[in-house]
């Protein structure tokens, strides 16, 4: 009786050393597949304000961006980059701006708050120096048939002047309103004068519709505009007649997520994301 005991507690003792054994290898695998399991990014929601002029090729790059950071949502707005820069002014949340002039990012810039003509209310909301990414083309368009033929800046000028045509341009706080203004001055032409003449628009789309609906006999908008509407340039302004259309981009303090921010904007700066800017008509400057 003693040896069948002692055989039965020696059987239990090995199934108990083998369960033991089996527990061990159970816990090692599951350790190993986590480990091989990469953890998913949590989602994050960056807002971008941007100039109207951006719409197309920027929705284009955000497309684009989702296949590198899914986890990533990009909330846009779109409008001239006075309002844009208003609307920051009075509190909205931005994490990135993206500005059709400097003129809108040097009203945040802390670098520039001495300086009242450039940074009037003295904001420091850069988080970090801007990044100038793109240049544009002021451009001359005219409706499908240019049925006034109007060729160039010089032959609008004189236009003007006799009262001829018909031209649509841009609010005074509207950078291709204000580019508009400096050609107005190249060429000694007198805004009030030709008001009779002159319809106007809250941005730069505007101005293109209606140009694109033959409400005008030209309209004085971007070059990328008149791409993505395909409206006939027949003029492009130089620097010595507005200066350099430069695209500012900054990551700001009033925004949610920064850091994302920042990484959306090293992006842009991508050859893959450039490629979509020039094909619309815009040059990089990074």
């Amino acid at each position: 009786m003693k040896k069948y005991l002692s055989l039965l507690m020696a059987l239990c003792l090995v199934l108990s050393l083998t369960a033991c054994g089996g527990s061990k290898e159970e816990p090692s695998q599951a350790e190993e597949s986590l480990k091989a399991e990469e953890p998913a990014s949590a989602p994050v929601e960056i807002t971008v304000f941007a100039a109207a002029s951006m719409q197309e090729s920027l929705n284009a790059v955000i497309e684009q961006y989702k296949a590198v950071a899914p986890e990533v949502t990009v909330v846009t707005t779109y409008d001239s980059s006075g309002t844009l820069l208003k609307q920051i002014k009075e509190g909205a949340s931005c994490d990135l701006f993206l500005s059709a002039s400097p003129k809108q990012i040097n009203a945040l810039d802390g670098a520039l708050k001495d300086d009242a003509e450039k940074n009037p209310d003295g904001l420091d909301m850069l988080l970090d120096p801007r990044v100038n990414l793109l240049e544009n083309k002021v451009a001359l368009a005219v409706p499908e048939g240019n049925p006034k033929g109007i060729e160039s800046f010089d032959q609008l000028a004189e236009l003007l002047k006799s009262g001829d045509v018909s031209l649509a341009i841009g609010n005074s706080d509207v950078p291709v309103g204000q580019y508009t203004l400096k050609i107005f001055s190249y060429y000694g032409i007198d805004e009030g004068a030709a008001a009779g003449k002159l319809t106007y628009g809250s941005n730069v789309k505007e101005v293109t519709t209606q140009v694109s609906e033959g409400a005008v006999d030209c309209g004085i908008i971007y070059g990328t505009d008149a791409f993505s509407a395909g409206l006939t340039v027949v003029d492009s302004a130089t620097a010595e007649m507005c200066g350099q259309v430069i695209y500012p981009a900054a990551v700001l303090n009033c925004g949610m997520e920064p850091e994302a921010a920042r990484v959306f904007l090293d992006y842009l700066c991508t050859p893959d994301a450039l490629e979509c800017f020039e094909a619309v008509g815009f040059s990089p400057m990074v």
